[in-house]
């Protein structure tokens, strides 16, 4: 069973806290990982790029020279794809690059992004984020006594909706906060560290059925 480093609400370390096996049972799929995170990628992509072909550009409507005589090759139109000012040759076009990914291929990518963090030690469980009001000195308090305040990116995955660690953790240009049930693998893998409220966990099977990529 995997274990992660756990920390009570004052950030004072405590025993291993064992992980949920529904989650975290070790199994580390590469590939449905890299086939949901590039998916997941994809579907975040605008495809609003366009260019004009000949036919879209403006002027070019007279032949720029006659035919012969003139010693120069022959051109229908200064607007040839050759010409500077031309049109575009197959270039792109407003497209959508959607990948549709089944629930359960999702649901396995997810587990397997937790397994790789917990299996490499970046998982520490909290006993609660507790915040009376915003306060980010406090938010940085608490990073620091967990040890992760230096990590390049944080997630924190909080029990739910909470405001108030939202805005306590949203001026920290490294840290992340999102409900526990609305992580991605995504968001998971491009984490350094993670920080899990532990009754977030506490619902881990049935968190996996509401993750959407």
């Amino acid at each position: 069973m995997l274990t992660a480093k756990y920390f009570n609400a004052a950030g004072e370390p405590g025993e291993a806290f064992q992980l949920p096996e529904e989650l975290f049972d070790g199994v580390v799929n590469d590939a449905v990982l890299h086939q949901v995170i590039k998916a997941i990628l994809a579907n975040r992509r605008q495809g609003n790029a366009s260019t004009k072909t000949r036919a879209n550009v403006s002027g070019g409507a007279r032949k720029p020279w006659r035919q012969k005589g003139t010693g120069r090759a022959r051109q229908g139109t200064i607007r040839a794809p050759h010409w500077r000012g031309g049109g575009i040759v197959f270039g792109p076009h407003p497209r959508s690059y959607h990948q549709d990914v089944p629930r359960k291929v999702k649901a396995l990518a997810r587990r397997s992004a937790f397994n790789n963090k917990a299996q490499d030690e970046q998982v520490t469980v909290i006993e609660r984020l507790a915040f009376d009001a915003p306060k980010t000195s406090q938010a940085v308090s608490l990073l620091g006594k967990m040890g992760v305040a230096d990590a390049k990116r944080v997630l924190v995955l909080t029990d739910g909706n909470n405001e108030t660690v939202f805005r306590s953790f949203r001026n920290l240009p490294n840290v992340e906060v999102l409900p526990f049930t609305q992580a991605s693998a995504y968001d998971v893998m491009k984490a350094r560290q993670l920080v899990i409220e532990a009754s977030a966990l506490q619902s881990a099977a049935p968190a996996e059925e509401v993750v959407n990529a």
